[in-house]
């Protein structure tokens, strides 16, 4: 999976870019998915491969109207939970299926995602 290809994706807001795994019972940490999900698909698992900015608020008005000056539209975000290589279990009818240069891949709102499992102890 080259990482630079998907550089030219950029996520969009509350959103995460998933790579699906591939179908199993279990996941890499040991945490046992529900029978039947397979068979319902209402449930999907994946790894988190990029990552939206956040929710966007805005910047608080300092109180001065000056309309010589030009306005910046300056926008703060609260940052996501998911981060990249995460494995995310998440409910498949929020998402949206893509394909990027030959590979499937789902966008899904974070208020979709059910579970994230994080590796600590992975080095590089």
């Amino acid at each position: 999976m080259g990482d630079n290809v998907l550089d030219k994706l950029i996520v969009v807001g509350d959103r995460v870019l998933i790579k699906p795994k591939s179908q199993s019972n279990q996941s890499k940490g040991g945490l046992f998915l529900p029978p039947g999900y397979k068979e319902k698909e209402e449930i999907q698992s994946g790894y988190v491969v990029k990552v939206g900015p956040g929710y966007p608020i805005p910047m608080p008005s300092d109180g001065f109207d000056e309309p010589w000056k030009k306005k910046e539209e300056r926008v703060n975000y609260i940052p996501l939970q998911a981060e990249i290589g995460d494995l995310a279990i998440f409910l498949k009818k929020g998402a949206v299926e893509v394909h990027f240069q030959n590979e499937k891949y789902f966008i899904v709102p974070q208020h979709s995602i059910l579970l994230l499992e994080r590796d600590d102890f992975e080095s590089e």
